[in-house]
This record gives structure tokens, sequence and C-alpha cells, in this order.
């Protein structure tokens, strides 16, 4: 409780280091952050192309099953990639000023959460597009959201501190979440693919979980399987306490590594 408290005191430290990456990620950007909403369009239109002319499916409205899917993982794959170097690249922050190294994988994470909140935008463009009604399920989106959260904050902690000391994590991971991205139903239905195992296939997949409750509230309007979203967040909640306490464990000898 008391390294929660000092995050709480930090974190105007926070909103700073998620402006930082912000700035940093568009800096010298014709389009600047406008590329956040035109990335995911562009892969939708590739994605399409390949899936209903090239490979036809019997999807209904395939940029929206699509998109609703996409965005979470891309959310997901980079906030993770993006923190495992988030130690290691401020290691001028760490041997001059302390603060909680904590702050370091969150700013990450929650750069990454604004990036994923305005592509949303898009999303939402696209179901209007489609003429796609929302139902009152997707007041769920938020909670979804939290579980996200949490479920990469963890991720992000144990691998942050990870690459402390074995520096090719990154690499590694890397090669993980490609094909961690072919094995959760994306750009497909694991229903088509795996009907007698899809049910085993969320189980053991949390990404799988989350991106199908975006597309059931989203695209089908439905609600989610409570069941799946209260063991994902079970999850997600074990993930986080197992990354902190990780992250914790060697946060004190980070500044003698880096």
């Amino acid at each position: 409780m008391e390294k929660v408290v000092g995050l709480i005191k930090y974190r105007e430290l926070v909103r700073n280091l998620v402006a930082r990456d912000l700035k940093a990620r568009y800096k010298n950007s014709v389009l600047g952050f406008f590329w956040c909403l035109l990335n995911p369009l562009l892969m939708m239109a590739v994605f399409t192309v390949v899936f209903t002319i090239l490979m036809p499916n019997d999807i209904p409205k395939y940029p929206v099953f699509l998109l609703s899917a996409l965005l979470p993982w891309n959310f997901f794959s980079r906030a993770v990639t993006d923190s495992i170097d988030s130690i290691v690249g401020n290691a001028h922050l760490i041997k001059k000023v302390y603060f909680p190294r904590e702050v370091l994988p969150l700013s990450t994470v929650l750069s990454n959460l604004v990036d994923f909140l305005l592509t949303l935008i898009v999303l939402f463009a696209v179901l209007f597009a489609f003429r796609v009604k929302l139902t009152i399920w997707a007041l769920l989106l938020p909670a979804i959201i939290l579980i996200q959260v949490i479920f990469t904050l963890g991720l992000s902690l144990f691998f942050a501190a990870l690459n402390v000391f074995y520096r090719d994590t990154k690499i590694i991971m890397e090669t993980v979440m490609l094909a961690w991205f072919f094995l959760t139903p994306i750009f497909y239905r694991i229903e088509d693919l795996l009907p007698r195992y899809a049910r085993l296939m969320y189980w053991v997949n949390p990404m799988a979980s989350l991106v199908s409750s975006y597309r059931v509230i989203l695209y089908s309007g439905a609600p989610p399987a409570f069941d799946f979203l209260a063991r994902t967040f079970v999850t997600a909640l074990a993930i986080l306490v197992v990354g902190y306490l990780f992250f914790g464990r060697y946060s004190s000898v980070f500044g003698e590594e880096v």
C-alpha cells in the first residue's frame, strides 16, 4: 500500500512521462497523432482485401469484425513491447533521480492507452458507416478496457524488469507477440478453425477472451460471456500481482544493472 500511495504522489511525473512519450512518438511526423487514426484504417484495408477478395469468407461486415479486435490487440502488443525498454531506456533518470521505478512501465502503458482511446474514434466511425447499431451492452466497454489495462500492466512490469538482466527479452518477445497474434481470433473466427477446442482456446489465451468481449458488445451488440470475462479479470489481477512483485523484488538494483 505504501508503494501505491507513492505512485499517487508521483502522478505528475507519470503525466509528464506520458506526454513525453506521445510527443516523441509523433515528433517530426507530417501527420502527427493522425497516424494513430490512419494506421488502423490502412491495416483494416489490407486485411479486408485479403480476407474478402483473395480469400473470401462469410463474415458479414468484415471491416467492423476485424477492427473491433485489431485495435485492442494493437494496444496490448505495442504497450508490452514498448514497456520492455522502459527501464533500460531511461537509465539516465534512474541513476540521477529517485522515484518509484514502476512509474516508467506505467507511463508507457498509459501513453499507448491514450493512442488506443483515440483509435476508438475510427472504430465508431466504421460502426456508423456500416450501420451497426450500438446496444446497451456497449456501456461495458470501459470495464473491458480496464481489465485489459490491468493485464497489460502486469506483463509490462514483469518483462521490463526481466529486460534489465536479459537484454534479449525484447527480441524474444517480438517473436512471441507475432505467434500470439495468429493464435488470437482477430482476423478469423476461432469456431471456424477449431470448433471442438474453441472454449479451451479462450481459457488458455486471455487476449482471446478480451478481443471476443470487445467484438461481442460492439460488433454483435450482445452481452459478453460473463463467466469468461470474470475469469479474465481474475487472471489479469493475478498477472498484475505477479508482475508487480517480480518488479518490486529487483527494482532496488536497477541502478546498478542499467
